[in-house]
């Protein structure tokens, strides 16, 4: 699978790519028909604590899916939005077999 990393207002970590990356192949042995992802992280002046954004776009035959979440870390953001994902996935897996 291919993952290109984009940062907006946070400067580049190769802890979190390593993070995303390794939690991104656990999604695509579950789903082979995955091809890409888009992982954007991103900071937001919040006056709560959850100012760390991570959006993830998945590229797949037909419509994209994505999923976005704010936490006070990225790693939380990481593994809330990689469990969203699963998620869309799994229904996306369920049509798919009964078509």
């Amino acid at each position: 699978m291919q993952v290109i990393f984009e940062y907006h207002d946070v400067s580049a970590s190769e802890r979190l790519e390593a993070l995303a990356t390794e939690k991104l192949e656990h999604l695509k042995l579950k789903f082979d028909f995955v091809h890409r992802a888009d992982v954007f992280f991103k900071t937001e002046n919040r006056s709560d604590s959850e100012e760390q954004i991570c959006d993830i776009r998945l590229s797949l035959p037909g419509p994209r899916i994505f999923a976005s979440t704010n936490a006070n870390s990225f790693s939380a953001a990481i593994t809330e939005t990689i469990s969203d994902l699963e998620d869309q996935l799994r229904k996306k897996k369920e049509k798919m077999k009964s078509h």
